[in-house]
């Protein structure tokens, strides 16, 4: 099942007229310089029109956050591989006569597997196709960008990582939580929920020395975390924020604290995707918003 799509303002080869702010350059020099840009594509194929593979990241669902490397490779895609969280909007930047498959993966839901996956691409890849494999966030974060890219080793298939803003940058920035804070957070470690077996001791003795930690795909084992870290010596009122359709026009943003983790997230059960971050940079979340709202006030936005 695919996720909600919305329209974007985010149009092909047009500069961005989201922002009203001074620029030394015009809206129409944006404009050229942007549609220059993507007219000048990163990758030619050479006479025999061999096969090549573009595995991009495609963020965090918001078309605006997508680099212009990665609607380079979308515009010149003849075919797209996309997941079930790449937004609509972003596959309609590719040429009318692209061929779209689908191929995303959702937890407890009949999905493609990972080996047919990589066998369509590098069948089509094989069949002198310029193919684009999308992907949401950044390929090589959790996003098995790795195993695809040593699948079209394995079959002497050029190919290009093209990374992408991962969902723990895009999704916490979004939501006003920094991830690092000077005299607050020194580092942060991304995790993934699905495997957290034998995992918490260090996981609590990373967040108590200043750490922040964020998990990706973590709500079906919130039991388990919140169990695992309170009996590992991470207090019960360690701050927790999940965020869910972080970066789309649906994103929520529920703070709460490690005690309520599993509560919260059985009201969450099946939102998806969701994200978890811990750590003492939650807490700056509130002082930010309240700026945020300060200066929009003051300025009369």
């Amino acid at each position: 099942m695919e996720a909600p799509y919305q329209k974007s303002w985010f149009k092909k080869g047009q500069a961005s007229q989201k922002q009203e702010g001074s620029s030394r350059f015009s809206k129409h020099d944006q404009a050229s310089k942007l549609n220059q840009l993507l007219e000048d594509h990163s990758v030619d194929l050479d006479a025999n029109h061999k096969g090549f593979v573009s595995i991009v990241g495609a963020g965090p669902h918001d078309p605006d956050l997508l680099t212009v490397k990665a609607v380079k490779a979308i515009m010149s895609a003849e075919v797209l591989l996309y997941d079930r969280l790449v937004n609509k909007d972003i596959l309609e930047l590719a040429s009318p006569q692209a061929d779209w498959i689908y191929v995303g993966k959702r937890c407890g839901q009949p999905s493609i597997g990972q080996e047919e996956i990589c066998d369509l691409m590098v069948s089509l890849a094989q069949q002198g196709k310029r193919v684009v494999r999308l992907k949401g966030g950044d390929p090589f974060v959790f996003g098995r960008g790795g195993e695809e890219a040593l699948a079209l080793v394995k079959h002497s298939i050029a190919y290009e990582v093209i990374p992408g803003i991962t969902a723990a940058i895009g999704c916490s920035a979004n939501s006003l939580i920094p991830l690092t804070h000077r005299g607050v957070a020194r580092s942060v470690t991304f995790v993934t929920g699905q495997v957290v077996t034998g995992a918490f001791e260090a996981w609590s003795q990373l967040m108590q020395s200043g750490q922040t930690l964020v998990f990706y795909m973590g709500l079906e084992k919130s039991s388990q975390i919140q169990t695992g870290l309170i009996n590992s010596g991470l207090r019960e009122d360690f701050p927790v924020a999940i965020i869910t359709h972080g970066c789309s026009p649906q994103q929520q943003v529920h703070v709460t604290q490690l005690n309520q983790l599993n509560d919260l997230s059985i009201t969450l059960k099946g939102v998806s995707p969701a994200l978890i971050v811990m750590g003492e940079v939650v807490k700056l979340r509130e002082q930010l918003i309240e700026t945020v709202q300060s200066v929009t006030e003051y300025e009369g936005i």
